[in-house]
């Protein structure tokens, strides 16, 4: 992957080609390349727009001369780290430019494949993704049985375990881009704080006379966690392959343990804490509106997936930087806007628990209600 980010070269047989299928087959005639600052030319600017310099290419239709600037973006620290970032920022680009008065308009998205060759995409208003269907059933239907009063058994443990495994399995690898590691992790912290899906989106998502989480409360969460990207933001070895939304309705189970799951997040490479107090976190929601406290099923569920996890992956470090991903977790679930029929009482209770855990030097595992106990 690393290889490829850095091959941008273009190809002047695939720049022709793709002038003539624009332009339905026309003659066409590239009569000059050059760096838009004229520096370089023809075949030295194709390999000078692989470093990320624009590229000038004047060509003749018929007896039309047209010239283009053709742009590339790169990977860098400030919101491009990414392969989304970059394609993002192309589109905005496409869709932004000439919509303002004076700005040079843009004509044309194009995709560049492996093999050189580059396809327009002037004509698309969205981007549409197709998966591959696999029957199964949540396994959030699994919690709600649970909550609803139905018995639990062995097969919950089992699933509970499988879980727990799949996350320290995948957690084991590293970013196989050495160089971008920092970036990213710097990133994924960001995000944590900023991004609209985690904690100041949420905290925006509340309603500005919501009495149980007013302005200032939520203010002071924020300020809490973004104490803890600082105090994060130097431990880019924990960069790891994760999931980024591991919870239960994004995980399908078949028959017994067997299991798929969907929607992956925000990346390829975080925190491994985001998944396990991703997954976490329903366990003590759950168990909450099951019957105030974490207990019977619930903390069956919660102790056999934090045991089997760090049998199977040594990371003590991990309490030490799971406070903020448990607290964006529990700002989720505590949510009017994503969970509105929850009582008053749990979802006092979910807040409390993310501003105690913001407050703790490392996380007690073992014993999970002393952030939500009002004697604490």
């Amino acid at each position: 992957m690393a290889a490829k980010e850095s091959d941008g070269a273009l190809q002047w047989d695939a720049l022709h080609q793709f002038l003539s299928q624009r332009y339905r087959h026309a003659a066409i005639t590239i009569l000059r390349l050059t760096t838009v600052n004229g520096s370089t030319y023809n075949e030295d600017a194709l390999k000078q727009f692989g470093y990320g310099d624009p590229l000038l290419i004047e060509y003749r239709v018929d007896e039309q001369v047209i010239r283009e600037v053709i742009h590339r973006i790169r990977p860098n620290q400030f919101g491009r780290e990414r392969t989304d970032d970059r394609a993002a920022a192309i589109w905005l680009d496409y869709t932004t430019f000439g919509r303002l008065p004076r700005h040079i308009p843009a004509r044309d998205i194009v995709v560049r494949f492996d093999s050189g060759r580059l396809v327009s995409l002037r004509e698309p208003q969205e981007l549409l993704l197709i998966t591959a269907y696999q029957p199964g059933k949540l396994y959030a239907d699994d919690l709600i049985r649970l909550r609803d009063g139905g018995e639990s058994s062995d097969l919950d443990l089992e699933r509970a375990t499988a879980l727990a495994r799949y996350l320290a399995q995948i957690h084991q690898r590293t970013c196989d881009n050495p160089a971008l590691q920092p970036a990213l992790w710097r990133r994924r912290l960001r995000d944590l704080i900023g991004h609209g899906e985690c904690i100041m989106g949420l905290a925006d998502s509340y309603p500005a006379d919501f009495a149980l989480a007013s302005g200032e409360r939520l203010q002071h969460i924020e300020e809490l966690a973004n104490r803890w990207r600082w105090r994060l933001k130097a431990r880019v070895h924990r960069l790891r392959q994760v999931h980024g939304d591991f919870h239960p309705f994004n995980i399908l189970f078949g028959d017994g343990s067997e299991f798929w799951v969907l929607d992956r997040s925000r990346g390829e490479w975080g925190e491994p804490a985001d998944d396990v107090s991703c997954l976490c976190i329903n366990y003590i929601f759950f168990g909450l509106q099951h019957n105030g406290d974490l207990s019977g099923p619930f903390r069956a569920l919660y102790d056999c997936f934090w045991q089997t996890y760090l049998a199977e992956r040594d990371d003590a470090e991990m309490l030490e930087v799971i406070p903020p991903w448990f607290a964006w977790r529990a700002l989720v679930v505590a949510s009017p806007l994503w969970y509105p029929a929850i009582s008053d009482a749990v979802r006092s209770t979910l807040l409390r628990f993310c501003e105690q855990v913001l407050t703790c030097e490392r996380f007690d595992y073992q014993h999970p209600e002393r952030y939500w106990q009002r004697d604490t």
